[in-house]
């Protein structure tokens, strides 16, 4: 049986913002390798004083796109980079570019954003929220156009505990065209300045700009062939086009990453709670999915049209994971899978209550960060624990909200998606939750960790090597833990003879 979705993307002209990013990247690593995509146009800027060309050059040398070099070391000529920039008005395209997208393409993936937690209000306004109405604006001009899907976040309306596939503007403080308006009419200083008043009690600017933007798709978008997928934290691959592919340290990530190197060992989190983590591939499945669905729905609706569909995307009431199951796995590959640039033995203490995670901290973060910086002071260096252990707990306050509580989800559409697809395109573009071994599948997140992020090849002679390291560490860590322990004994036996004698 032919593939349906396949069929759809055959010689289609498909343009994507945040193709630069950790799901941009495979999403075009998959509609190269699985389709006959005409053509992909991608909106890119230049970053850190890197010019276009050159980000198109690394992009290309990506690990990412090894099986699609296999098939063809061409690829790369079709894909497109145009000038842009999210933050910009009228997304920074030149005239030429808009004309010729508005001319040719069929198919839009709106993935842009800023995914930084503490953003400036600004900012995140202009990427996450104006960025989208600019991109509704100009696929109405799209002569051609048959779907879009735009990217958001299944905690886009996380004040709410559970969330259905539908929109809440009840939940915002002000509509988003009153808040884009502010923006128009205030210095970015000002807007900054209200931000308290703005977000409600939306926990960041992040979540906040992208539950605007949903109400922009909403209201902006409704005559368009536009659909919203909303998934949970995006992780590592579980399949394609190889297993534990990573290339970003954002989220609970990062806590792992510096927990494998021995330097995160302390962690505010509720193991009770539900882990809503998504496999990177799976995410641009349901994209590619969801696109050719919303271009077959568009064309059998009514007017006048309904509100676009939602696609929640988050582990399944059926296969739950919960963040015991995450840290238990994650820890046990310490013997299995170790890392040889570990600086410590690698453990993680958890705990839900604020007040101990500090105490916590000031024992297993501050005090240790405190003698590695003396000794650094006698060697004649830097000293850097302080400021290290600053960036690690600011990195762990932004996920607070997301790892202490619990959310339920309905996932009616993604269900349903799945279930009207055929059973080729089920294989091609898998996105079963139900069908995840979570032990399987993060453990083989944690090997990519080492293999992606750390660049350590999973060779019989470097496991070896690391596994070595590790028990010499953990030895270490035992006689360390005795001496800090026996220490405050000895004072407390102290004091209690001094006062008996």
């Amino acid at each position: 049986m032919d593939s349906k979705i396949n069929t759809f993307y055959k010689n289609k002209t498909v343009f994507l913002t945040g193709g630069s990013g950790f799901l941009g990247r495979m999403i075009i690593e998959k509609l190269l390798r699985a389709t006959e995509v005409k053509r992909i146009y991608i909106l890119i800027r230049s970053k850190r004083g890197q010019e276009i060309k050159s980000r198109m050059s690394d992009f290309g040398s990506n690990y990412l796109f090894r099986e699609v070099l296999k098939s063809n070391a061409n690829y790369l000529e079709r894909v497109s980079p145009i000038a842009g920039d999210c933050e910009l008005p009228d997304l920074g395209l030149s005239e030429a570019d808009r004309k010729m997208l508005a001319e040719e393409v069929q198919v839009v993936i709106h993935g842009a954003a800023t995914v930084n937690f503490v953003e400036l209000l600004s900012i995140a306004l202009s990427i996450n929220t104006r960025a989208t109405r600019l991109v509704v604006q100009l696929a109405k001009e799209m002569r051609r156009l048959e779907a879009i899907v735009h990217v958001s976040t299944a905690f886009s309306n996380c004040v709410t505990e559970h969330i259905k596939e539908s929109f809440y503007p009840e939940l915002l403080t002000c509509t988003a065209d009153e808040v884009l308006a502010l923006k128009d009419r205030l210095s970015n200083k000002l807007l900054d300045k209200m931000t308290p008043a703005l977000l409600g009690e939306f926990p960041n600017t992040y979540t906040f700009t992208k539950a605007m933007a949903e109400q922009v798709v909403q209201r902006e978008g409704r005559d368009l062939p536009i659909c919203i997928f909303r998934p949970g934290m995006i992780l590592p691959s579980i399949r394609e086009p190889s297993k534990g592919w990573i290339d970003n340290l954002y989220g609970p990530i990062s806590i792992v990453y510096g927990a494998a190197l021995g330097v995160v060992r302390v962690m505010i989190l509720n193991r009770e709670a539900r882990s809503n983590i998504v496999p990177v591939d799976f995410c641009a499945n349901l994209i590619l999915a969801s696109a050719w669905q919303t271009s077959v729905e568009t064309a059998k609706r009514q007017l006048p049209a309904p509100d676009p569909p939602i696609y929640n995307f988050v582990p399944t009431e059926k296969n739950p994971l919960y963040w015991k199951t995450f840290t238990d796995t994650i820890e046990n590959q310490r013997y299995v899978c170790p890392l040889n640039q570990m600086l410590w033995f690698p453990f993680l203490i958890c705990t839900p209550s604020l007040w101990v995670f500090k105490i916590l901290c000031a024992f297993y973060h501050h005090l240790p960060g405190f003698f590695i910086d003396i000794g650094l002071r006698l060697k004649g260096k830097q000293p850097r624990m302080k400021s290290i252990y600053k960036k690690i707990h600011d990195g762990i306050n932004r996920l607070l909200p997301f790892v202490i509580s619990s959310w339920s989800f309905d996932m009616t559409n993604s269900s349903r998606l799945l279930e009207c697809m055929s059973p080729q395109d089920r294989k091609i573009y898998n996105f079963d939750m139900n069908s995840i071994d979570w032990v399987d599948y993060l453990t083989s997140a944690a090997a990519g960790i080492r293999v992606f992020l750390l660049k350590e090849n999973l060779t019989e002679e470097s496991l070896q090597a690391a596994q070595k390291l590790c028990k010499r560490l953990s030895i270490l860590n035992g006689l360390a833990h005795i001496v800090a322990f026996s220490i405050p004994a000895a004072i407390i036996w102290w004091v209690l003879s001094l006062t008996y004698l």
